[in-house]
């Protein structure tokens, strides 16, 4: 019997920081040992693909301009790409970052996922994005507070159903992939994967 490949999606109100942790889950993840590579799939036309944190830490105007230039319309066509592409990934590992508006197009493109990460700099918000998740079918494994202005990580519950605390200073361009939360995060994602 053929494993089932886990898609989890990134999800939550906007500028929580989705992208920022993606890439800390990305190299937080390869850095363990016999973890499958972490797939990542960028469902927003933001313009802030995989390259963009990297690219911010070694040349913030590069990459300020580059961001801008791929930065296109969340057309109901895109949807369907990433839908798509988020329909057949077979990998064992894979991350969809989805944009933080709570709309048919992203529906189309959460539905075939099973697990969410919920992320919010704003709590109140949460409860639509749990519906969303559970509307779907999807299994929600996190939530996660995007504590900007803390100085440090939160883990309030690490064991199943559902890991909830916080992630602190979530900023562009910073490496955060050995912070608690995060490290937490990956290993929780690997153990799902597994099996």
């Amino acid at each position: 019997m053929k494993k089932q490949s886990v898609k989890v999606v990134l999800c939550g109100p906007p500028h929580s920081g989705k992208s920022c942790l993606r890439e800390g889950l990305k190299q937080a993840i390869r850095r363990i040992p016999g973890a499958p590579y972490p797939y990542v799939l960028t469902a927003c036309p933001d313009g802030e693909g995989c390259w963009y944190s990297e690219t911010s830490r070694n040349n913030p105007e590069l990459a300020r301009a580059l961001k801008q230039a791929y930065k296109g319309k969340f057309t109901w066509e895109f949807a369907q790409k990433v839908a798509n592409d988020v329909e057949e990934v077979s990998l064992p590992l894979t991350i969809v970052d989805v944009g933080g508006i709570i709309d048919d197009k992203n529906r189309l493109i959460i539905a075939p996922a099973t697990h969410a990460v919920i992320l919010a700099g704003d709590m109140s918000r949460v409860q639509e994005w749990q519906e969303l998740c559970t509307e779907l079918d999807l299994k929600i494994v996190a939530i996660i507070y995007s504590d900007y202005n803390g100085v440090q990580d939160y883990i309030r519950q690490e064991e199943t159903p559902v890991l909830k605390g916080s992630v602190h200073h979530l900023e562009r361009g910073e490496d955060i992939s050995t912070r608690p939360m995060v490290q937490v995060l990956a290993r929780l994602l690997v153990q799902i994967s597994s099996g």
